[in-house]
C-alpha cells in the first residue's frame, strides 16, 4: 500500500538521521560530557517550540539516570524563570538553527551570570554560538518531511544525541544498577530492578510438591489442586530430585494409557533446572524464556525445595 510505503520511507530517513550522528561524536561532545560530568549543580535544559519538547523528555531520561536535571522553556526564562539558576548549574541550550531573537538574548544573560553553556544544535557556525563553552553538531542530510520543512529527522536526531549524552555522563559518574533501582522504585522498571524470586515465587501449600515414593496420579492430583501445571519431587531431606509437568503426562500418556499407575521417579525429570529466593526476578524470567518452560523450581544451597516460580506469576508482575 502506498501509505505503508511513505511510513517506511519516513522511518528509513530518520533511522540514518540518527545513524550520522555516530560521526558528531567528536571533542565538542567529549568536552560537553566532561564538563557535565564534574557539574556540581543542576542540568538545565532549555528550548524553544519542537526543540524544547525535545529537552523535557533529555532532562527526565538525565535525572533518571542520576544527573540532576530540569527543564526550563526558553521564552518563561526570558521573563523572569532564569532566576532558577544558580552559578554551579550548567545550561544546555537546545535549537536547530541558532538563530532566534530569544536565544540571542538569553545567552547574553547568561554569560553575565557566568553560567556554562553547552549548545546542541544544527547549525554549529552560526553567530549566535561563538559565547557557548562547547557546541554538538545534531545536523542531518534532510528531514523526513516530504518538504524537509517540518521538524522530524532533526528532532529525533537531537533526542538520541541527547540520550547518548545522558547515559555517556552517567557511565562516568558510575552509576550503577543498585543507584538505578533507588530513583525507580515503582512500575516496571522498578520491580524489574528490586524484585527476587522469592517475592514472587508460590510456596507451602501453594507449592506443588510429591514424595519420591508417590505414583504419577498423586503428581496429577497436586498439579491439579495447586492449578500449576507442574510438580517438584523431593526425598525424604526435602531435597529435589526432580520435576514432572504436565506436558511430561500428555506425552507420556500417548505411549502408554497406564501411566498413571507408575512411579513418579521412573519417568520424572532429574536433575531439573532450578533458582534460588535470592535470584533477581528478571533474571529468572530469562532462564524461563532461554528454556522453553512455564515453572521452575526454587531451593536453597543444599538443594531443599522452597517453592515454585510460575511465569504466569512473573508476567502478572511486568516481568518478562
Amino acid at each position: 500500500m502506498k501509505r505503508f510505503k511513505i511510513a517506511k520511507k519516513i522511518l528509513e530517513v530518520e533511522a540514518q538521521a540518527v545513524k550520522d550522528q555516530i560521526k558528531h561524536l567528536d571533542s565538542n561532545f567529549h568536552k560537553a560530557a566532561s564538563l557535565m560530568k564534574n557539574c556540581k549543580g543542576r542540568i538545565v535544559i532549555m528550548g524553544l517550540g519542537k526543540s524544547g519538547l525535545i529537552g523535557r523528555k533529555i532532562s527526565a531520561t538525565m535525572s533518571s539516570v542520576g544527573i540532576p536535571s530540569a527543564f526550563l522553556h526558553l521564552t518563561d526564562g526570558l521573563h523572569g524563570d532564569i532566576g532558577m539558576l544558580v552559578k554551579d548549574d550548567i545550561v544546555i541550550m537546545l535549537s536547530y538553527s541558532g538563530e532566534t531573537e530569544e536565544i540571542k538574548k538569553l545567552l547574553l544573560v547568561l554569560k553575565k551570570m557566568k553560567i556554562e553553556v553547552i549548545a546542541m544544535t544544527g547549525k554549529i557556525k552560526a553567530q549566535v554560538w561563538q559565547s557557548a563553552e562547547c557546541v554538538i553538531d545534531c545536523s542531518i542530510e534532510k528531514e523526513a518531511c516530504p518538504y524537509n520543512l517540518v521538524p522530524t529527522s532533526s528532532t529525533t536526531a537531537m533526542l538520541a544525541m541527547g540520550d547518548a549524552l545522558a547515559l555517556t555522563v552517567s557511565n562516568m559518574r558510575d552509576f550503577k544498577r543498585e543507584d538505578l533501582a533507588i530513583l525507580h522504585p515503582l512500575g516496571a522498571i522498578g520491580k524489574k530492578l528490586t524484585m527476587q524470586v522469592n517475592d514472587i515465587m508460590r510456596k507451602e501449600e501453594q507449592n506443588p510438591v510429591i514424595k519420591q515414593t508417590s505414583t504419577v496420579k498423586d503428581a496429577l492430583i497436586v498439579m491439579t489442586s495447586t492449578k500449576v501445571g507442574a510438580v517438584s519431587i523431593v526425598d525424604d531431606k526435602g531435597r529435589i530430585i526432580g520435576f514432572f509437568t504436565d506436558g511430561d503426562l500428555r506425552r507420556h500418556l500417548q505411549n502408554d494409557e497406564k501411566i498413571l499407575k507408575k512411579s513418579i521417579v521412573s519417568i520424572m525429570t532429574r536433575h531439573p533446572k532450578t533458582v534460588t529466593p535470592e535470584m533477581m526476578a528478571i533474571k529468572a524470567a530469562t532462564i524461563l524464556k532461554k528454556y522453553n518452560i512455564d515453572n521452575i523450581p526454587v531451593v536453597n544451597k543444599d538443594k531443599k525445595l522452597l517453592g515454585i516460580l510460575d511465569q504466569g506469576d512473573l508476567l502478572a508482575e511486568g516481568i518478562s
